[in-house]
């Protein structure tokens, strides 16, 4: 197995990326032995890849399409077959076999068309709609937002007062990710994806569209509407409404169409918007970014102010 140019680049995030990268082609080979998969790649394709995980299209033993996903070992991916296995393909991908030692996953195969070329309120529809199969009662196994959230009200409360941010958001951020920590959830924790945007929801044929890509936590749903308003960012820029107005439309379309409470997801994008920031600010040095640190921390801003008002 050769790796993609693209993905073989990521080699300059530091040693422990490039040691993974190093081992990732044996291991793909191992797994596709052990498991009796034929990659079904035509002569010449690369395997697809993201930021953190390199995707095989294979066949199965019995001729089944379905691709092998090794990733990168972090923390948020952790427990990506948890939830997978817990869905059972309810609108998400389907889990056909797991090696978490391995960081390995084998999936029924989609098609490549996501949201993205849909307008963006449509596709705010579109995810709306899987929230219902995805937000069921949570496993017991799997981490709980509020202490995630616990950690992000400390952090920043700690942040000093001279950090590039308005202090007054940074303390209502802190207040907020508090209250809704210790706030219970209707009808207990439910199974969050955690990043369910555009990019994160593929075509399929036994569905229309089907989440992908996980990072489940338990906790509250109005958490989950924070990233369809970060991400396609460009096309808040440039569009012909103000960016405000481009937010606070995507933030009511996915309020309604999902039946949530509009003041509490508010305050999770307030707390995930901040928290985004607080997490910029704490990276280490020399570390590389698509996205130059002040115009994050614009966007982290703006995100948080839009949805106020």
């Amino acid at each position: 197995m050769r790796l993609p140019a693209g993905f073989a680049a990521y080699a300059a995030r530091g040693p422990a990326f490039d040691d993974f990268l190093a081992a990732l082609p044996g291991v793909v080979d191992g797994l596709v032995e052990e498991w009796r998969l034929t990659v079904d790649l035509p002569a010449g394709a690369e395997p697809a890849h993201g930021y953190c995980a390199l995707v095989v299209p294979v066949r199965t033993a019995g001729g089944a399409p379905a691709v092998l996903k090794v990733g990168f070992p972090h923390e948020e991916a952790e427990q990506e077959h948890l939830a997978l296995r817990h869905w059972d393909g309810r609108g998400a991908v389907r889990l056909l076999r797991a090696d978490p030692h391995r960081h390995a996953l084998l999936l029924e195969r989609l098609h490549r068309e996501d949201l993205g070329d849909l307008w963006d309120v449509e596709a705010c529809e579109v995810v709306a709609g899987l929230y219902g199969a995805l937000h069921v009662p949570a496993p017991a196994s799997v981490r709980r937002l509020a202490t995630y959230a616990e950690g992000w009200a400390a952090g920043l409360r700690a942040l000093p007062r001279d950090a590039p941010l308005p202090r007054r958001l940074v303390e209502q951020a802190a207040s907020l990710a508090a209250d809704l920590a210790a706030a219970p959830v209707d009808g207990g924790d439910r199974l969050l994806h955690g990043d369910l945007h555009y990019a994160n929801v593929l075509a399929a044929s036994r569905a229309p569209w089907l989440a992908i890509d996980p990072k489940p936590l338990a906790g509250d749903p109005h958490s989950e509407v924070a990233p369809l308003l970060w991400n396609r960012w460009e096309e808040l820029l440039g569009a012909h409404r103000s960016v405000r107005d481009g937010i606070r439309l995507r933030f009511h379309t996915v309020v309604d169409a999902a039946g949530l409470e509009e003041e509490r997801a508010r305050d999770w994008v307030v707390v995930r918007a901040l928290t985004n920031a607080l997490g910029r600010l704490q990276d280490e040095p020399g570390a590389v970014r698509q996205t130059p640190t002040d115009a994050y921390l614009t966007q982290c801003v703006t995100l948080a102010k839009a949805v106020q008002g």
